[in-house]
C-alpha cells in the first residue's frame, strides 16, 4: 500500500497535506493521532468511501475487510451461523460455476474460450476461500473464539453488545481479506477473545491496520506505527511497536524544540539588526546594504521556521455527589432473569452493596453483565426477586453503547439540566473539549470518542452518589482514561462497574467483584482477576 502526495480538506480544515507513506504486504500497523487527526477518515479513503483532493493510495488487487468502531449488523433477523457463513460467498460462486459449465456445454466453439476463462476465475476464487474445507475452518474459528454453540441459532438482534462485537470480528476474520482495517477492535471484547485475537493477528498472513487507544494491544501486535499529526497534517511511519514510537517521537520533539529556539533567536537578532539599520543615517550606505542583506536572510529564516505541535486540551472531569448516600445504597435479593424463552442468565442472585464501595462485575460476553446494570437502573424487570434501594440513593448510568444520548438533538440539548443555566452548561462543556459553536453539533455527526465525552458530562451533571458504569473507557484515548480513572478513584460515592480494561480497573481501586455466571462474590485483587480469566479460558 503506497500513499502518494495525498491531500484532503473538509471546508477550511486541512486533514492531510501532500503526505507519503509505504507499507508492505505483511505489515502490522498501529494508526495513532489525536481525535480529529484523520485516522478513521484514512480508512474511508482506503475503502473508496472518501475521495482525496489530490494524490492517491495505491492498492493492487487486494481484498479489504473492515471492522468499524461502531458495529452495525444490517440483517438483524438472520441467525448467527448463517451470518458467519455469508462471509465467504461459497454457495454463490458454486452456483455461478455450475451455470458456466451448463453454458459451456451448449455454446459454440468460438465462445468456449471466453467461458473457460470465466470458469478458471471462479475456480480460483473458490480455491482462495478453501471450498473443500471452509466449514471446518469456520468451526475452528468458532471454537477458538469460545463462541457458545447455542449462540449460533440465535438471531443477530438478540445478541448483547459484546456478543455482536465478537461475532462481527469472527465474520471479518473468516472472510479472509488480504488487508484488515480494524477501528478500536478491543471495545467490548472479553479477555479470552482478546488474547486469541492478539495471537491470530500477529500470525496473520496479510496486512493489518489498527486504530486503537489500547496501548497494550498495539504493543503485542504491531511492527510499525503510522502517526497522523493534526498540527502539521503530515503522516509519518515509525518502525517498532507503540512504546518505541513514543520514545522516538519524544526525542524528535526535543530536537525540534531546540531547533525552533535557535531559529527564534536568530530571527530576533536579525530583526534587531534590521531595525538599527533603518534608524541609521541615509548616508551610511554600507550599513543600509547590510540591512537589505539581513532582510533577505530574515525572510528565508521565517520560511524555514518550524511550527510547534499544538498542545491539545484534556478533559476536566470532577464528579461529586450532591449528598451523602445511604449506608446500604443497594440490595439485590434472589433475582432471576432471562430473555424470552432463553435460559436464565441468573437464578436467585443476591448481593449487598456498601456505601463508597467500588464493585466490579466480570464474566465473558453474553453472561449478563450489562443486563444486570439495566436491571439495577430499572430498564428491565426481574422475573423473580427484588432490587432494593437506600432512601438516599441517587443513581446515574453510563451505557456501553451510549444509547442514552438522543442522536437527533445537539450536545447542549443532551446535557440540558434544570440545575444549570445555558451559560453554566456551555462552560462545563468546555471542560469536556466542546468549545463555542461545537455545542450545537448533533450527536449523530459526532465520533464515538466525542459521544463518550458527552455521556461523561451528563453523568457529572447528575451529581449522583451511585454510578453504574458499563465499559466507560471504550472510545477514549489513554490520557483521558487516566483522567477518569483517577476521578472515579477519588469519587465520594459508590461505583458498580463493568470493564474489560485491566489497567483502568486497577486505577479505580476495586474492593470486590461479582463473577458471572457463577454469582460468586470475592474480594478484588489482580491475581484473582487473572485467575478468573485463566479459568474461563
Amino acid at each position: 500500500m503506497i500513499g502518494q502526495n495525498i491531500s484532503l480538506s473538509f471546508n477550511l480544515e486541512t486533514i492531510y497535506e501532500k503526505c507519503n507513506f509505504n507499507l508492505q504486504d505483511k505489515d502490522k500497523v498501529g494508526i495513532v493521532g489525536v481525535n480529529g487527526a484523520g485516522k478513521t477518515t484514512l480508512f474511508k479513503v482506503i475503502l473508496g468511501e472518501q475521495d482525496l483532493d489530490e494524490g492517491k493510495i495505491s492498492i493492487v488487487n487486494k481484498r479489504i475487510g473492515y471492522l468499524p468502531q461502531e458495529i452495525v449488523l444490517e440483517d438483524k433477523n438472520i441467525t448467527v451461523f448463517n451470518y458467519l457463513l455469508s462471509a465467504r460467498p461459497i454457495k454463490k460462486l458454486e452456483k455461478e460455476l455450475q451455470k458456466l459449465y451448463e453454458e459451456l456445454s451448449i455454446s459454440e466453439p468460438l465462445k468456449q474460450n471466453r467461458i473457460l476463462k470465466k470458469i478458471d476465475n471462479v475456480q480460483k476464487q473458490l480455491d482462495y476461500y478453501d471450498v473443500y474445507n471452509y466449514e471446518n475452518i469456520l468451526l475452528t474459528l468458532i471454537d477458538n473464539m469460545n463462541i457458545d454453540i447455542s449462540l449460533l441459532d440465535m438471531k443477530l438482534c438478540d445478541l448483547s453488545g459484546g456478543q455482536k462485537s465478537k461475532i462481527a470480528f469472527l465474520h471479518l476474520l473468516y472472510s479472509k481479506p488480504d488487508i484488515l482495517l480494524l477501528d478500536e477492535p478491543t471495545n467490548h471484547l472479553d479477555v479470552e477473545t482478546r488474547d486469541f485475537i492478539v495471537n491470530y493477528l500477529k500470525k496473520y498472513k496479510g496486512m493489518v491496520l489498527i486504530i486503537s487507544h489500547d496501548v497494550d494491544f498495539l504493543n503485542k501486535i504491531v511492527n510499525k506505527i503510522m502517526y497522523i499529526n493534526k498540527s502539521t497534517h503530515q503522516i509519518k511511519v515509525y518502525d517498532g511497536n507503540y512504546d518505541l514510537y513514543i520514545k522516538k517521537l519524544e526525542l524528535e520533539k526535543e530536537l525540534q524544540e531546540r531547533l525552533i529556539v535557535r531559529q527564534e533567536k536568530e530571527i530576533k537578532e536579525l530583526q534587531s539588526f534590521i531595525n538599527k539599520t533603518k534608524n541609521a543615517s541615509a548616508t551610511n550606505h554600507n550599513l543600509k546594504r547590510m540591512g537589505k542583506d539581513r532582510e533577505r536572510k530574515l525572510e528565508k529564516k521565517l520560511e524555514e521556521l518550524q511550527v510547534r505541535d499544538k498542545i491539545y486540551g484534556k478533559i476536566n472531569l470532577n464528579i461529586k455527589p450532591k449528598r451523602e448516600g445511604s449506608r446500604i445504597p443497594l440490595k439485590v435479593n434472589n433475582i432471576t432473569f432471562g430473555y424470552n424463552e432463553q435460559i436464565n442468565l441468573y437464578n436467585n442472585l443476591s448481593f449487598v452493596i456498601n456505601n463508597h464501595e467500588r464493585f466490579l462485575i466480570v464474566g465473558n460476553n453474553g453472561v449478563g453483565k450489562s443486563t444486570l446494570l439495566k436491571l439495577i437502573i430499572g430498564y428491565l424487570k426481574p422475573k423473580e426477586g427484588t432490587i432494593w434501594y437506600g432512601t438516599k440513593t441517587d443513581i446515574a448510568y453510563y451505557a456501553q453503547e451510549l444509547e442514552l444520548l438522543d442522536e437527533n438533538k445537539n450536545i447542549l440539548e443532551n446535557v440540558d439540566n434544570d440545575s444549570y443555566s445555558e451559560k453554566e452548561l456551555r462552560t462545563i462543556l468546555g471542560s469536556f473539549l466542546f468549545y463555542g459553536e461545537d455545542v450545537f453539533k448533533k450527536i449523530n455527526i459526532l465520533s464515538p470518542g466525542e459521544r463518550a465525552r458527552v455521556a461523561l458530562c451528563k453523568i457529572m451533571l447528575q451529581k449522583a452518589n451511585l454510578l453504574l458504569l458499563d465499559e466507560p473507557t471504550n472510545h477514549l484515548d489513554p490520557e483521558t482514561q487516566k483522567i477518569i480513572g483517577q476521578n472515579f478513584k477519588n469519587y465520594e460515592g459508590t461505583i458498580i462497574m463493568v470493564s474489560h480494561n485491566p489497567s483502568f480497573v486497577e486505577s479505580v481501586g476495586i474492593d470486590r467483584m461479582l463473577i458471572l455466571p457463577k454469582g460468586k462474590i470475592t474480594n478484588y485483587s489482580q491475581e484473582k482477576l487473572k485467575s478468573f480469566n485463566t479459568e474461563e479460558s
